[in-house]
């Protein structure tokens, strides 16, 4: 139950991108601190392959908590961690066959944003994607 509760006030950021030209300048942790405050969600978690080189979720606001432990998943076991989208029906896809390859020996940083202090005491409605 509690982790039902838990996962019902929990949402996770992907693919943060810049275009080229504009990174280095700070705007990219400034945006996405910007963008999770006006969230509706108390909790944001993200995985950063990179965080163990760039602080950039650190530099928007996040706290490292730790670090996944490379494990032998299978493709749904790890698709469920990294994300994949759901079908129509809302059952979780696969990953693709050669994202699981790329990232399956991957150790990612793990960082959770706290938002409670901008968000209602109501939760947000669960149930499709998240925006």
């Amino acid at each position: 139950m509690r982790l039902q509760a838990l996962n019902q006030q929990l949402v996770t950021l992907s693919r943060v991108v810049l275009h080229p030209t504009y990174r280095g300048a700070g705007l990219a942790a400034a945006f996405i601190r910007a963008s999770c405050q006006q969230s509706r969600w108390p909790w944001i978690e993200a995985l950063a392959e990179m965080g163990h080189n760039n602080p950039f979720f650190e530099r928007a606001g996040f706290t490292r908590v730790g670090i996944t432990q490379k494990t032998n998943r299978s493709r749904a076991g790890h698709s469920a961690i990294y994300g994949a989208q759901r079908d129509a029906q809302g059952r979780p896809r696969l990953i693709s066959a050669e994202s699981y390859e790329k990232s399956r020996h991957a150790e990612p940083v793990y960082y959770l944003f706290d938002n409670r202090s901008h968000t209602a005491a109501t939760p947000p409605a669960t149930g499709g994607s998240h925006d």
